[in-house]
């Protein structure tokens, strides 16, 4: 069993190293949903206890798949996330009937996305909800009015929703820490999921963020461990950092970090994984993962014990803060 830590103030207990939902979502091999009951039979015999989802991941198939993975276990023995923002309707292409995400924060819009998650997940309830992607990166100019919208309608629905015991937590599921301040400091929130910004790559939300959430009581989950591959993968050919390939000087920082690790023997998506969890305000870390192989992978680096000189090391060349 891994170990677990409790989420802020929630009374949640989270294992440290959790199901990241997407890549299940998203995939479309002819074995999928087989292999997908699958990988979710290894993350319970790993151990694994908190799994995250949403609708946008696969356009529902992540839910799906999540609810399909988890129907035999007893409801009161995982944690279970997903998240409001996108609606996923129906568009037709020719022929074809295909999906696509209409984005929704109103309250109505809240509250509509919360009851088809639970009809593809097949489940009464999630313990968090989640408001998704309210960022710049994702919104651009449109940022501040999406904000305000979620602010304004999917937070008061998901407020209610826990005062009447629906819920257990709600918060944002973002990819920058200075939305998440600017929503704690607009209304009480219990947990931040906080992807691609408490890495090895990127160390700005350690600075102030997450000791202003450890003085609140408000738990971090760790998304993008990797910044979207390259902490996994290393400084190879086509590397990905934050979606796009990695510049010439990422690519060069993580050869120096993969440097360190080698002489400690440690792998980087040991070093990368573990890094996330040293801070106090952090209750779990989240990778994506779509096979087994992954997944055994992941469960092996988590757990693959990194020595203190190692840390030492990183920051004496400058290469962590």
């Amino acid at each position: 069993m891994n170990a677990v830590r409790s989420l802020g103030t929630t009374g949640l207990q989270l294992t440290t190293l959790g199901f990241g939902g997407g890549p299940i979502g998203w995939r479309t091999a002819p074995d999928v949903d087989r292999e997908a009951e699958a990988l979710f039979d290894a993350a319970w015999d790993n151990g694994i206890r908190y799994f995250d989802t949403a609708p946008y991941y696969g356009y529902g198939n992540s839910e799906r798949r999540t609810g399909r993975g988890l129907a035999r276990r007893p409801r009161d023995s995982f944690v279970l996330s997903t998240k409001v923002g996108r609606l996923v309707r129906p568009r037709f292409s020719g022929d074809r009937d295909e999906a696509q995400i209409v984005y929704d924060y109103s309250r109505d819009g809240a509250m509509q996305s919360l009851e088809e998650s639970l009809d593809r997940l097949q489940l009464a309830r999630v313990d968090i909800a989640l408001i998704h992607d309210i960022d710049r990166w994702t919104h651009g100019d449109a940022q501040p009015a999406r904000f305000r919208e979620a602010l304004d309608g999917a937070y008061r629905a998901l407020s209610d929703l826990k005062s009447a015991g629906v819920i257990r937590a709600i918060g944002l599921g973002v990819n920058e820490w200075e939305v998440c301040r600017a929503f704690a400091a607009a209304a009480p929130v219990d947990c931040f999921l906080l992807a691609g910004h408490n890495t090895l790559l990127r160390h700005e939300a350690r600075r102030e963020f997450l000791p202003f959430c450890l003085e609140r009581g408000i738990g971090v989950i760790v998304g993008g461990p990797y910044n979207s591959g390259i902490l996994a993968s290393g400084a190879v050919p086509g590397a990905q950092f934050d979606y796009a390939p990695a510049s010439a000087a990422v690519l060069d920082h993580v050869r120096k970090i993969e440097a360190v690790c080698a002489r400690y023997g440690v792998p980087l998506a040991a070093a990368a994984l573990n890094f996330t969890l040293q801070h106090p305000a952090v209750a779990a870390v989240i990778p994506g993962v779509a096979t087994v192989g992954e997944l055994e992978s992941t469960v092996a680096n988590c757990r693959h014990l990194v020595p203190p000189e190692l840390w030492t090391s990183l920051k004496n060349e400058g290469l962590m803060e």
